[in-house]
């Protein structure tokens, strides 16, 4: 079986059509003998795991098959959850530079409206590429303005965008305002005006929340008949769910003090908020504590944001975090040109697990701690019976370099791990081998 295995990834990489979404699960399958890295328990090596309609049934050594069964022999190869990126523009961008591929942004200021998922393109490229590191589960995030709008929890396999949503809406994006006061004396503004304009900017968001308390009782008090649904301000309306309900709001914010004040801001409107970002979040850890806010660490892999850090500052803050308690899942970098490195996650976790974290600590930090702070965590971010049977099988344990990803199911349905390089690589290497310069 085996065989039949390495067979199966070696015609996905020959084949050359476009991707095709996997087929709804319509048999059990069994995998016999894997390394089952549960994240939510121990590492179960020998052990089986059967899923059937696109939930795991069972996890036992040696389980009976029935005749309806597919059995797979995985002796020796891991099994492993789904990757999940927590703040991705994946499905939103193509190519940054090209505008007409670029949707994940709308004009002005607020747009608390903007849902992602129906934006969410499954055909791009880049979705293949992402899943082949063992990525199959994405936050698609939109940006810009102050109110961004609402993200979309996608798995990166589906013919539409309604087939690929796994939740929506995952949240409301706000990017807080710099705190930063410039005292450059070529700057025009003055430190007050700077100061002012920052208030102001505060200032505007209680103006928001304060509407939608104000909308939301005015409708409460009234029968919303066929006549009066043209009344509705949608911009309001979507914000009910974060305002009122008290659903997740996730804040951009890296600079301490613009983490301090966005929670005094959410003290102060009593909203749930979640830091993304967060780069001086380990300053700020019994705060963060105290308020139960979990964090979005965006990007391990970077210089540190001040001259007298550490040059492993940034490494060492998945860390810190873990140390103070802090609930924190690890992000890759958002923006033109990172769009693409979604792949790279499992990158970030290595070098957190080399500066602090231990090896499960950091598996942890992308797989079933995004699940938690996603609100996901019923659903994936681990194995375990009544999950969803997304997961992957690799040649080698996770967070190492240069694995093979055999085979790959969302929902129990296989997924095609061909894409872009591995085709361009095989070209390539058939280039060089017709040159006589490759040996056989």
């Amino acid at each position: 079986m085996n065989k039949f295995i390495f067979s199966l990834l070696l015609t996905s990489i020959i084949l050359s059509n476009d991707q095709i979404p996997g087929e709804v699960q319509k048999r059990p399958i069994l995998l016999k003998g894997g390394i089952l890295h549960t994240v939510s328990t121990e590492i179960l090596d020998g052990y089986d795991i059967l899923f059937s309609k696109g939930k795991i049934v069972r996890i036992e050594k040696n389980i009976m098959a029935s005749p309806e069964t597919d059995v797979y022999d995985v002796f020796g190869k891991h099994i492993i959850p789904s990757y999940i990126a927590p703040i991705t523009r994946i499905g939103l961008v193509e190519v940054g530079l090209v505008r007409q591929s670029v949707d994940y942004a709308e004009r002005g200021l607020i747009n608390p409206n903007v849902k992602a998922n129906v934006s969410y393109n499954p055909d791009s490229e880049l979705i293949p590429v992402t899943r082949s590191n063992g990525v199959l589960i994405a936050n698609s995030v939109p940006t810009g303005g102050r109110i961004s709008g609402q993200s979309s929890v996608m798995m990166l396999d589906g013919w539409t965008w309604e087939q690929a949503t796994l939740k929506h809406p995952s949240g409301l994006h706000i990017n807080w305002p710099s705190m930063i006061i410039n005292y450059n004396k070529t700057i025009k503004k003055s430190e007050k005006k700077q100061r002012e304009d920052i208030q102001k900017s505060i200032r505007d968001l209680d103006d928001i929340v304060r509407n939608v308390r104000a909308y939301f009782k005015r409708i409460k008090q009234r029968n919303r008949m066929a006549d009066e649904r043209q009344k509705v301000d949608l911009r309001l309306e979507s914000m009910i769910p974060y305002i009122i309900e008290k659903k997740s709001i996730y804040i951009h914010a890296n600079k301490a003090r613009q983490i301090q004040s966005a929670i005094k801001w959410a003290n102060q409107n009593n909203l749930k908020i979640i830091i993304v970002g967060g780069a001086d979040s380990w300053r700020l850890t019994d705060l963060l504590v105290k308020n139960n806010i979990p964090v979005i660490l965006d990007q391990v892999e970077k210089v540190p944001t001040r001259r007298f850090e550490p040059i492993h500052q940034p490494y060492k803050t998945p860390f810190l975090l873990k140390e103070g308690g802090v609930q924190f899942c690890l992000n890759t970098r958002t923006g033109y040109p990172h769009d693409g490195n979604v792949r790279n996650l499992p990158n970030e976790a290595m070098r957190a697990a080399a500066y602090g974290l231990t090896k499960p600590e950091a598996l942890r930090s992308i797989t079933l701690s995004a699940a938690e702070i996603l609100n996901i965590d019923e659903l994936v971010g681990s194995l375990d019976v009544g999950k969803d049977a997304t997961f992957f099988i690799s040649d080698k344990a996770p967070m190492e370099m240069s694995p093979k990803i055999l085979m790959a199911f969302i929902q129990g349905k296989e997924v095609d791990l061909n894409d872009r390089q591995k085709m361009l690589y095989k070209k390539y290497q058939e280039k060089y081998r017709r040159l006589g310069q490759l040996k056989p």
